[in-house]
């Protein structure tokens, strides 16, 4: 019997490194400070590190990773270089029209993956009050299809608008999932193909989009979220001021239970004390690179989230 991982992480703000800027006072591409090659490569060795050591905890690579808050492709190949991918990582990415230049992305093991189809799902948010034809646009959710055994998975990854201000984002958030979950009952009822969708949803599991989004019109379950339960034991990816989140998640067809290709085993969170906080106020938090403007040269500002499945064949 094989073990296989399915891994999301929000990597927090993976820039290429700044062009020296002309006057002091010119803004950056990253919007961080003094975001040199040095701390870029640190960057890029942490990240790289994480899965090195989800890999020593568990005897092997995630065969798919789902990533958040990367800018650009050039990031992603230099990612993919390191230790332990070796170049043996795909990749799927598409330029986002955010504000922030982050995209979501997916590497995956070309060794036992082959990507059918990929697209972007791109939401385009009218301003009010505004000249017409000016639009708020939000990063987009990726879609690809894969094959793995023979088998065809739809993998959906995303990062939905940030909570602040009020949370002036919530009805984006409920428009983006309404419109992932209408794609998803089709292809569950239509195709009768299995679904993952990651991301970090800006919602715990409990709220009320992310709770609607696992049934059809019907309210029969159509998906699974593993993260409920490890949100209602307290099991936290990403902290705001003193408040544990669940932010970051992976749900799944419920095709996948007794799946002699891919069969779902259990969730984690993978918060590793070797990528966590040493500060005494934070411990048991993510060791971040940047908190506000100064830098503290550590992994991210999240904890990646992984699923285990077993595979019979």
């Amino acid at each position: 019997m094989l073990m296989e991982l399915f891994s999301f992480y929000n990597v927090e703000n993976l820039f290429l490194p700044d062009p020296k800027p002309v006057h002091k006072l010119d803004p950056t591409r990253s919007g961080l400070r003094n975001w040199d090659e040095k701390r870029y490569k640190n960057k890029l060795f942490k990240i790289s590190h994480v899965f090195q050591l989800m890999k020593e905890d568990n005897g092997v690579l995630p065969f798919i990773i789902g990533l958040a808050e990367v800018s650009g492709r050039k990031v992603l190949e230099d990612l993919v270089e390191m230790e332990p991918f070796n170049s043996e990582y795909g990749i799927v990415h598409y330029n986002s029209m955010d504000e922030r230049k982050v995209d979501v992305a997916l590497l995956y093991d070309k060794t036992k993956v082959e990507v059918i189809d990929s697209e972007t799902i791109t939401f385009f948010f009218e301003i009010t009050n505004k000249n017409k034809g000016y639009y708020d646009t939000t990063r987009d959710v990726l879609f690809s299809k894969i094959k793995y055994k023979g088998e065809i998975i739809n993998v959906f990854v995303a990062h939905l608008p940030s909570k602040r201000e009020k949370d002036i984002n919530k009805p984006k958030r409920a428009f983006i999932l309404n419109e992932v979950r209408e794609r998803i009952m089709k292809i569950v009822d239509i195709d009768k193909e299995h679904i993952i969708l990651c991301g970090d949803f800006n919602e715990n599991p409990d709220d009320e989009n992310l709770v609607q989004i696992l049934s059809d019109n019907d309210h029969k379950k159509v998906l699974m979220n593993p993260f409920q339960e490890l949100f209602s034991t307290r099991n936290y990816s990403t902290f705001h001021f003193k408040s544990g989140l669940l932010y970051d998640q992976i749900m799944m067809s419920r095709s996948l239970l007794d799946n002699k290709t891919l069969a779902f085993q259990d969730a984690h969170i993978f918060n590793s004390e070797k990528i966590s906080s040493k500060i005494r106020n934070f411990e048991g938090r993510p060791f971040r690179t940047y908190a506000g403007t100064r830098y503290l040269g550590g992994y991210s500002d999240h904890f990646p989230v992984f699923v285990k499945f077993k595979s019979l064949q």
